[in-house]
C-alpha cells in the first residue's frame, strides 16, 4: 500500500513540473507565437472554450499576433480573455480582428518576465507540497485501516518528502535555464 501511494504521488508531482514546463514554453523571448495564446480560455456564451477553438490565431511578423474570432460577437470576450491571462500583453481591438503586439525585449520587460517564471515555479512548487501533503495524508489514514508498522509509514514518509525535493530542484533547474535564455537574448 505505502509503494502505491508513493507511485501515485510520483505520477502527480511529474504531471506538476510538466504544468510549469508548459507554462515555460508559453512565455516566448520578444518573438510572436501562437503558442504565447494557448491555454487561454473564453466566456462563450457560458463555456469556458479554448481561444485556438472559437478563433483562428496567426502571426503576420515575429512582433505581432493577431486573433480572428470566427463569431465577431464575442471580440470583447477575447480580449478581456488575452488580458486576464496575465502574461504580459496587451491586446489592441479593430472590431473585426485583434492585434496582441508583442514588446521588444528591454531590460524592464526581461525582468517582468523573469518575476512570471518565478511566480509560475513557485506555484508549480506549491502544487508539489500538496501532493506531499496528500500522501502523507494517506499513508496516516492506510496506516490505521492497513495496520501496518508506524516505522513503515515513516518511511513512505521520508520517500514522499525526497521525492518532493527532487522535483523542486527540477523546477529550479528549469527556472535557472529559462531565466538564462530570457536575459541573454
Amino acid at each position: 500500500m505505502v509503494k502505491d501511494i508513493l507511485k501515485e504521488t510520483e505520477v502527480k508531482m511529474k504531471k506538476g513540473v510538466e504544468v510549469v514546463r508548459q507554462e515555460f514554453i508559453k512565455i516566448r523571448t520578444g518573438k510572436a507565437t501562437t503558442a504565447l495564446l494557448d491555454g487561454i480560455k473564453v466566456d462563450y456564451y457560458g463555456t469556458m472554450m479554448p481561444l485556438n477553438q472559437i478563433a483562428n490565431v496567426s502571426t503576420p511578423d515575429v512582433h505581432t499576433l493577431t486573433v480572428t474570432p470566427w463569431d465577431k460577437g464575442i471580440i470583447g470576450a477575447i480580449e478581456k480573455a488575452i488580458l486576464v491571462a496575465n502574461i504580459g500583453l496587451n491586446p489592441a481591438n479593430d472590431g473585426t480582428v485583434i492585434r496582441v503586439p508583442i514588446p521588444p525585449l528591454n531590460e524592464e520587460r526581461r525582468k517582468e518576465l523573469v518575476k512570471l517564471i518565478k511566480k509560475f515555479a513557485e506555484e508549480g512548487k506549491i502544487s508539489l507540497r500538496n501532493v506531499r501533503r496528500d500522501a502523507i495524508e494517506n499513508l496516516k489514514k492506510s496506516e490505521k485501516q492497513e495496520h501496518y508498522s508506524e516505522d513503515e509509514r515513516k518511511r513512505g514518509e521520508e520517500e514522499a518528502q525526497k521525492l518532493t525535493d527532487k522535483y523542486i530542484k527540477e523546477i529550479d533547474a528549469l527556472v535557472v535555464m529559462k531565466e538564462k535564455e530570457i536575459m541573454e537574448v
